[in-house]
């Protein structure tokens, strides 16, 4: 479409950052109206529809602009935006119920079944990573040769096998059973704190309101019989009381849009290893059998993203000093004569990274949520992925307006070979940094549910109601 640099890239992170913000979307519809079963089988017919409308439509010579015109038309970009986003809209409905569909079919409560459920999220997250490695490499070498609208016609027949798949087990699928709106008892905690904000806390536990009883009595769902329903209880924290709550080889040549191949190799190379090697070097250290907790998987991410841009910055600034010694290599489309594995490195650093935060968040986000926020808890993991792409679309906005797009200052010029990318990622060096040091002091406060040991039985709060026949097989 002839965008320039700045603003092709913020195209990318806006769609992505919308993407992750649906999820939660996708989250209360599934918690509240769906199911994650329906949620699925719903939003992925929306994204095999949509793949098959780009094979057909986008293609099409009126919807692209010739290569020799540096403009495009208002309905040239609207049928891009327009895909783009109802793209986004399958995304946040998949994504927000699929990891969460998957982990109800373990049962927490038996041991065996609550360390495979530790083993899901792993290699859940691996052969997602191992389709993203397919996308970037096969997809992209059969677009480049063979034209798009093959590979939009590959997507729409991989998301309708992937789909006759899913539904091919539905007999077998254990289903929980829907608890109402998260947002109304998100809303009524709020409003009852508002209410009682100046009533004085009282100093035996005991006397908090802690629901109608601990065992209430449910008719049968077939046969009309009366059974037992246990309310599901969170244990009560002190912590916040007193002070209150503050080319290769010679002839082929590695497409662009394959470069994060290096990327999604690291994340495929990280989850073993991790299984493998990290998990039981660190058991013998820690003493949790599961290595690391989820919070220190995040940190362990957080780090090494650190390390990213600070590698990636001494990367630039070696690929500029090699661009800058010939005139010739200054003029823009200019490739430089610099090997493209120096990229790998920070494409490790970031891989590694970000499978150490996901698979961490993921774990924390669903082992720590109420059981009925399962999904909505997924989309506010997700959604905080989304406030990450919006925060570098308006960073990217600020540093081009503020350095320029072209001339000695300009940090993200059209023509890289003239601009200043590396200080970019010194800033980005430094929020990240700073990004950690924030993290640690929230992640310090935090009391893990198993951890919380109350006095009491009578000190436990009412966490979301969930059936005890909630494992039931669809009939």
């Amino acid at each position: 479409m002839h965008l320039g640099n700045a603003e092709a890239a913020n195209t990318v992170t806006n769609f992505m950052g919308t993407s992750f913000m649906l999820c939660l979307f996708g989250g209360f519809v599934s918690d509240t109206f769906l199911g994650r079963y329906l949620t699925i089988a719903i939003f992925a017919a929306v994204q095999a529809l949509i793949s098959y409308v780009h094979r057909h439509a986008l293609p099409t010579p009126a919807l692209k602009p010739l290569p020799a015109l540096e403009l495009r038309s208002g309905s040239q970009l609207g049928v891009l935006y327009f895909a783009l986003y109802l793209t986004a809209l399958g995304t946040g409905g998949l994504k927000s119920s699929v990891s969460g569909f998957g982990s109800d079919q373990f049962d927490e409560k038996d041991q065996a079944e609550k360390v495979q459920m530790m083993w899901f999220f792993n290699w859940f997250f691996f052969f997602i990573s191992l389709g993203s490695l397919l996308a970037v490499t096969v997809l992209v070498y059969i677009q480049d040769n063979f034209g798009r609208k093959w590979g939009y016609g590959l997507c729409a027949g991989a998301i309708c096998f992937g789909l006759i798949v899913f539904l091919s087990g539905t007999k077998r699928y254990r289903f929980k059973k829907l608890v109402g709106s998260p947002l109304a008892q998100i809303a009524a905690v709020v409003v009852a704190a508002w209410r009682k904000r100046k009533v004085e806390l009282p100093a035996d536990p005991a006397l908090l309101y802690n629901g109608d009883g601990d065992e209430q009595k449910v008719e049968g769902e077939e046969d009309g019989s009366m059974r037992s329903k246990l309310e599901q209880k969170l244990p009560h924290t002190k912590q916040f009381r007193g002070s209150g709550n503050r080319h290769l080889g010679h002839s082929f040549k590695i497409p662009a849009g394959s470069l994060t191949v290096f990327f999604v190799s690291s994340i495929l190379l990280t989850v073993p290893i991790y299984d493998q090697i990290v998990v039981p070097v660190s058991r013998h250290f820690t003493g949790n059998p599961h290595g690391l907790t989820p919070l220190q998987r995040i940190g362990v991410g957080l780090v090494m993203s650190i390390l990213a841009m600070v590698v990636a910055a001494l990367a630039e600034i070696k690929r500029l000093k090699v661009a800058r010694s010939n005139p010739a290599y200054l003029q823009k489309g200019a490739i430089v004569p610099i090997s493209v594995f120096w990229l790998v490195p920070q494409f490790f650093f970031v891989g590694s990274g970000q499978a150490f935060t996901y698979i961490g968040q993921l774990d924390f986000f669903l082992r720590e949520c109420p059981k009925g926020m399962k999904t909505m808890s997924t989309g506010l993991f997700l959604s905080t992925l989304s406030l990450g792409f919006f925060v570098s679309s308006i960073l990217v906005a600020i540093v081009h307006k503020i350095t320029g797009q072209t001339g000695h200052k300009a940090w993200l010029a059209d023509n890289l070979n003239r601009g200043k990318l590396y200080n970019f990622y010194w800033l980005l060096a430094a929020m990240c940094l700073v990004n950690f040091f924030l993290y640690l002091v929230a992640a310090r406060w935090y009391v893990y549910k198993e951890s919380r040991t109350p006095e009491d039985e009578s000190m436990a709060d009412v966490e979301l109601v969930e059936a005890e026949a909630s494992f039931a097989k669809l009939a």
